[in-house]
Protein backbone atom coordinates (compact mmCIF):
# COMPACT_ATOMS: atom_id res chain seq x y z
CA UNK A 1 0.00 0.00 0.00
CA UNK A 2 1.38 3.58 -1.08
CA UNK A 3 0.94 5.96 2.02
CA UNK A 4 -0.46 9.31 0.56
CA UNK A 5 -0.23 12.58 3.03
CA UNK A 6 -2.37 15.24 1.58
CA UNK A 7 -1.41 19.27 1.88
CA UNK A 8 -3.19 21.63 1.19
CA UNK A 9 -5.22 24.75 3.29
CA UNK A 10 -8.27 24.30 1.72
CA UNK A 11 -10.56 21.98 3.50
CA UNK A 12 -12.99 21.27 0.85
CA UNK A 13 -10.22 20.78 -1.63
CA UNK A 14 -8.43 18.39 0.66
CA UNK A 15 -11.10 15.92 0.85
CA UNK A 16 -11.83 15.99 -2.77
CA UNK A 17 -8.13 14.69 -3.15
CA UNK A 18 -9.03 12.10 -0.32
CA UNK A 19 -12.04 11.02 -1.97
CA UNK A 20 -9.74 10.89 -5.62
CA UNK A 21 -7.03 9.16 -3.79
CA UNK A 22 -9.75 6.47 -2.17
CA UNK A 23 -11.14 5.77 -5.54
CA UNK A 24 -7.46 4.43 -6.93
CA UNK A 25 -6.24 0.78 -5.44
CA UNK A 26 -2.96 0.65 -4.21
CA UNK A 27 -3.12 3.97 -2.12
CA UNK A 28 -4.09 5.11 1.22
CA UNK A 29 -4.26 8.77 2.79
CA UNK A 30 -2.52 8.54 6.33
CA UNK A 31 -2.97 12.38 6.80
CA UNK A 32 -3.48 15.62 6.00
CA UNK A 33 -1.90 18.85 6.91
CA UNK A 34 -3.09 22.54 5.97
CA UNK A 35 0.70 23.52 5.90
CA UNK A 36 4.01 23.20 5.70
CA UNK A 37 4.83 22.96 10.13
CA UNK A 38 1.93 20.47 10.22
CA UNK A 39 3.14 18.20 7.07
CA UNK A 40 6.84 18.09 9.04
CA UNK A 41 5.27 16.85 12.24
CA UNK A 42 3.54 14.31 10.17
CA UNK A 43 6.41 13.24 7.94
CA UNK A 44 8.26 12.45 11.71
CA UNK A 45 6.18 10.26 13.06
CA UNK A 46 4.18 8.16 10.20
CA UNK A 47 5.77 6.45 7.15
CA UNK A 48 4.85 8.74 3.82
CA UNK A 49 5.49 7.85 0.02
CA UNK A 50 4.17 10.46 -2.07
CA UNK A 51 2.90 13.97 -1.00
CA UNK A 52 -0.11 15.81 -2.54
CA UNK A 53 0.97 19.08 -2.20
CA UNK A 54 -0.31 22.50 -2.98
CA UNK A 55 2.07 25.29 -3.44
CA UNK A 56 -0.22 28.49 -2.27
CA UNK A 57 -0.43 28.29 1.21
CA UNK A 58 0.00 29.87 4.38
CA UNK A 59 3.65 30.35 6.25
CA UNK A 60 6.12 28.43 3.69
CA UNK A 61 4.51 28.46 0.34
CA UNK A 62 4.87 24.84 -1.52
CA UNK A 63 7.69 25.27 -3.66
CA UNK A 64 9.86 26.48 -0.72
CA UNK A 65 8.52 23.57 1.43
CA UNK A 66 9.90 21.42 -1.90
CA UNK A 67 12.61 22.87 -1.60
CA UNK A 68 13.47 22.41 1.90
CA UNK A 69 12.38 18.47 1.49
CA UNK A 70 15.35 17.97 -0.63
CA UNK A 71 17.83 20.09 1.06
CA UNK A 72 17.03 17.78 3.70
CA UNK A 73 17.12 14.31 1.60
CA UNK A 74 13.56 12.98 2.90
CA UNK A 75 12.90 10.25 1.10
CA UNK A 76 9.74 11.04 -0.28
CA UNK A 77 8.34 11.79 -3.86
CA UNK A 78 5.94 14.76 -4.36
CA UNK A 79 2.89 15.44 -6.81
CA UNK A 80 1.95 19.18 -7.17
CA UNK A 81 -1.63 19.84 -7.54
CA UNK A 82 -2.64 23.47 -7.55
CA UNK A 83 -4.29 26.63 -9.86
CA UNK A 84 -0.81 27.97 -10.32
CA UNK A 85 0.10 27.88 -13.42
CA UNK A 86 2.92 30.13 -13.89
CA UNK A 87 5.42 28.80 -16.02
CA UNK A 88 8.80 29.81 -13.67
CA UNK A 89 6.37 27.64 -10.79
CA UNK A 90 6.35 24.99 -13.15
CA UNK A 91 10.00 24.88 -14.67
CA UNK A 92 11.04 24.83 -10.41
CA UNK A 93 8.64 21.97 -9.61
CA UNK A 94 10.12 19.84 -11.95
CA UNK A 95 13.66 20.88 -11.55
CA UNK A 96 13.40 20.16 -7.37
CA UNK A 97 12.36 16.30 -8.31
CA UNK A 98 8.11 17.04 -8.52
CA UNK A 99 7.07 13.56 -10.26
CA UNK A 100 3.99 15.34 -11.58
CA UNK A 101 2.00 18.66 -11.59
CA UNK A 102 -1.46 18.48 -11.96
CA UNK A 103 -3.48 22.25 -12.57
CA UNK A 104 -6.86 22.79 -11.03
CA UNK A 105 -9.10 21.75 -11.97
CA UNK A 106 -8.85 18.56 -13.16
CA UNK A 107 -10.72 15.37 -14.31
CA UNK A 108 -10.63 12.53 -12.07
CA UNK A 109 -8.84 10.54 -14.73
CA UNK A 110 -5.97 12.83 -15.10
CA UNK A 111 -5.29 12.33 -11.57
CA UNK A 112 -5.65 8.52 -12.08
CA UNK A 113 -3.43 8.44 -14.32
CA UNK A 114 -0.98 10.38 -12.26
CA UNK A 115 -0.96 8.05 -8.96
CA UNK A 116 -1.11 4.93 -11.73
CA UNK A 117 1.75 6.04 -12.93
CA UNK A 118 3.43 6.47 -9.82
CA UNK A 119 2.27 3.16 -8.67
CA UNK A 120 4.12 1.50 -11.15
CA UNK A 121 7.60 2.79 -10.44
CA UNK A 122 7.12 2.75 -7.04
CA UNK A 123 6.24 -1.35 -7.02
CA UNK A 124 8.83 -1.81 -10.10
CA UNK A 125 11.93 -0.37 -8.22
CA UNK A 126 10.92 -1.74 -4.67
CA UNK A 127 10.92 -5.00 -6.51
CA UNK A 128 14.84 -4.90 -7.49
CA UNK A 129 18.28 -3.46 -6.27
CA UNK A 130 19.41 -2.88 -9.64
CA UNK A 131 17.97 -2.33 -13.26
CA UNK A 132 19.39 -2.59 -16.51
CA UNK A 133 19.41 0.57 -19.10
CA UNK A 134 16.54 -1.64 -21.56
CA UNK A 135 14.25 -1.66 -17.94
CA UNK A 136 14.70 1.45 -17.00
CA UNK A 137 13.93 2.78 -20.48
CA UNK A 138 10.77 1.33 -20.31
CA UNK A 139 10.20 2.65 -17.20
CA UNK A 140 10.47 5.92 -18.11
CA UNK A 141 8.77 5.36 -21.33
CA UNK A 142 5.73 4.03 -19.28
CA UNK A 143 6.05 7.10 -16.89
CA UNK A 144 5.16 9.54 -19.72
CA UNK A 145 3.25 7.50 -22.45
CA UNK A 146 0.39 10.10 -22.29
CA UNK A 147 2.82 13.15 -22.76
CA UNK A 148 5.02 13.37 -26.02
CA UNK A 149 8.75 13.75 -25.12
CA UNK A 150 10.31 17.05 -24.32
CA UNK A 151 12.36 16.86 -27.64
CA UNK A 152 9.64 15.28 -29.43
CA UNK A 153 9.29 18.97 -31.35
CA UNK A 154 8.13 18.80 -35.14
CA UNK A 155 10.54 19.36 -37.58
CA UNK A 156 10.78 23.16 -38.65
CA UNK A 157 9.93 24.07 -35.17
CA UNK A 158 12.68 25.11 -32.03
CA UNK A 159 12.10 23.99 -28.37
CA UNK A 160 13.08 27.49 -27.89
CA UNK A 161 10.53 29.60 -29.57
CA UNK A 162 7.75 26.82 -28.70
CA UNK A 163 8.30 27.63 -24.68
CA UNK A 164 8.21 31.25 -25.84
CA UNK A 165 5.01 31.00 -27.76
CA UNK A 166 3.54 28.74 -24.18
CA UNK A 167 4.77 31.57 -21.94
CA UNK A 168 3.04 34.09 -24.06
CA UNK A 169 -0.34 32.08 -24.36
CA UNK A 170 -0.30 31.81 -20.42
CA UNK A 171 0.53 35.49 -19.94
CA UNK A 172 -1.63 36.85 -22.65
CA UNK A 173 -4.64 38.97 -20.74
CA UNK A 174 -7.58 37.59 -23.05
CA UNK A 175 -10.12 35.11 -23.12
CA UNK A 176 -9.22 34.16 -26.83
CA UNK A 177 -5.93 35.08 -28.91
CA UNK A 178 -5.67 35.38 -32.70
CA UNK A 179 -2.25 34.11 -34.85
CA UNK A 180 -1.59 38.16 -35.50
CA UNK A 181 -1.80 38.50 -31.60
CA UNK A 182 0.67 36.94 -30.80
CA UNK A 183 2.57 37.46 -33.88
CA UNK A 184 2.50 41.21 -32.63
CA UNK A 185 3.66 40.78 -28.84
CA UNK A 186 6.22 38.17 -29.74
CA UNK A 187 7.77 39.78 -32.80
CA UNK A 188 8.04 36.36 -34.80
CA UNK A 189 6.52 35.89 -38.10
CA UNK A 190 2.88 35.29 -38.18
CA UNK A 191 3.25 32.33 -40.57
CA UNK A 192 5.74 30.77 -37.70
CA UNK A 193 3.11 31.26 -35.22
CA UNK A 194 0.64 29.86 -37.22
CA UNK A 195 3.26 27.05 -37.42
CA UNK A 196 3.45 26.29 -33.45
CA UNK A 197 -0.42 27.25 -32.35
CA UNK A 198 -1.20 24.56 -35.09
CA UNK A 199 1.03 22.36 -33.01
CA UNK A 200 0.24 23.16 -29.52
CA UNK A 201 -3.71 22.62 -31.32
CA UNK A 202 -2.66 19.28 -31.81
CA UNK A 203 -1.38 18.17 -28.82
CA UNK A 204 -4.79 19.52 -27.06
CA UNK A 205 -3.00 22.51 -25.16
CA UNK A 206 -5.19 25.08 -27.29
CA UNK A 207 -8.40 24.67 -29.00
CA UNK A 208 -8.98 26.12 -32.77
CA UNK A 209 -12.01 27.93 -33.46
CA UNK A 210 -13.03 29.93 -36.65
CA UNK A 211 -14.55 33.14 -36.10
CA UNK A 212 -16.34 34.46 -39.14
CA UNK A 213 -17.18 38.32 -37.67
CA UNK A 214 -16.45 40.75 -39.72
CA UNK A 215 -13.85 40.96 -42.75
CA UNK A 216 -12.11 37.92 -43.60
CA UNK A 217 -12.61 34.84 -41.12
CA UNK A 218 -9.59 34.16 -38.38
CA UNK A 219 -8.66 31.51 -36.36
CA UNK A 220 -8.89 32.30 -32.88
CA UNK A 221 -8.04 30.11 -29.80
CA UNK A 222 -8.36 29.77 -26.00
CA UNK A 223 -6.25 27.02 -23.38
CA UNK A 224 -7.94 23.89 -22.90
CA UNK A 225 -8.27 24.58 -19.00
CA UNK A 226 -7.96 20.33 -18.39
CA UNK A 227 -5.33 20.00 -20.48
CA UNK A 228 -2.47 22.62 -19.36
CA UNK A 229 -0.17 19.72 -17.99
CA UNK A 230 0.50 18.21 -21.62
CA UNK A 231 2.94 21.48 -22.08
CA UNK A 232 4.66 20.54 -19.29
CA UNK A 233 7.06 18.04 -20.93
CA UNK A 234 8.26 21.62 -23.42
CA UNK A 235 8.82 24.07 -20.38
Amino acid sequence: MINVLIVEDDPMVAELNRQYVAKVNGFTVIGHASDSSKAVELLATVEVDLLLLDIHMPGMDGLDFLRQLREEKEDVDVILITAASDVGQIQQALRLGAIDYLIKPFEFNRFQESLLQYKAHHFSLDRKNKVDQQELDQMLQKKSHSAQRSDAVPKGLTKTTLKKIIELTLAIDRDTFSTEDIAEISRISRVSVRKYLKFLTEIGYLEENLDYGIGRPIYRYFIKRKNRHVIIPYL
